[in-house]
């Protein structure tokens, strides 16, 4: 996979996460009659899903230019394990204490934290050739 190719992947997975974390945060705080748009707002949820499927993307295209086809897995289990462990933040976050349901958040932004990992890797195999290992 070249740069451009890799590029592409990460903006495209990216916009598709931030279009999910979107839909998803209308549809939960419609469903629970919440708002946490003070502390959770659209163009972080943007950004955070860019820069996260840039990122994976890279290191993507890393394993290619090192022509080791066998560290795909090892990325992938990285990106598993790198989701897991920024829920972190979410279950030691602070909120505002005018802030009505603060039990409400987790429920809200632990979900988000797996959409670009997701959106990646349902997407890597349009844009991945994957070499056969025999």
């Amino acid at each position: 996979m070249n740069l451009k190719k890799g590029l592409l992947l990460g903006v495209i997975s990216g916009l598709v996460a931030s279009g999910v974390s979107i839909l998803y945060n209308q549809v939960y705080s419609d469903a629970f009659y919440i708002d946490f748009h003070t502390v959770l707002n659209a163009s972080g949820m943007i950004i955070s899903c860019m820069i996260g499927c840039i990122l994976m993307a890279l290191g993507y295209v890393i394993a290619a230019r090192l022509k080791r086809p066998v560290l795909i897995p090892i990325i992938n289990v990285l990106y598993c394990i790198l989701s897991f462990a920024s829920i972190i933040g979410v279950l030691s976050f602070k909120l505002p204490l005018d802030v009505e349901f603060p039990e409400m958040f987790p429920g809200l932004a632990i979900p988000m934290h797996f959409f670009p990992a997701l959106s990646f890797f349902a997407l890597v195999p349009f844009f991945w050739k994957y070499e056969s290992r025999n």
